[in-house]
């Protein structure tokens, strides 16, 4: 699985995607989700349902993107599963007293 990224476009919807590359003001994405808020949790959703899967990318302007972030490591986790990628296991943080 490559560089899982949460992007926030102008129209105000944060997508959960592969970023494959970035050059010349265009990200190349796969297998988007939109980021679904609700009152104490997220969901995810197809970003884009109709793609084809013979060519699962899609290129992003630059102009529509407000920014690219890193997620949380736990959103990662739950993105890996929903497409079949390893488990990302990461220990909880404890402190020794």
């Amino acid at each position: 699985m490559n560089d899982v990224k949460l992007i926030r476009m102008i129209s105000g919807e944060e997508i959960l995607a592969e970023v494959i590359e970035f050059a010349n003001g265009v990200l190349t994405i796969k297998n988007p989700l939109v980021v679904i808020p609700r009152q104490d949790q997220i969901g995810f959703a197809p970003w884009a349902t109709v793609i084809s899967l013979d060519n699962p990318e899609i290129a992003l302007d630059m102009r529509h993107v407000i920014y690219s972030v890193e997620p949380q490591p736990e959103v990662v986790q739950q993105y890996a599963k929903i497409f079949g990628g390893p488990d990302i296991i990461t220990p909880d943080r404890k402190l020794i007293l």
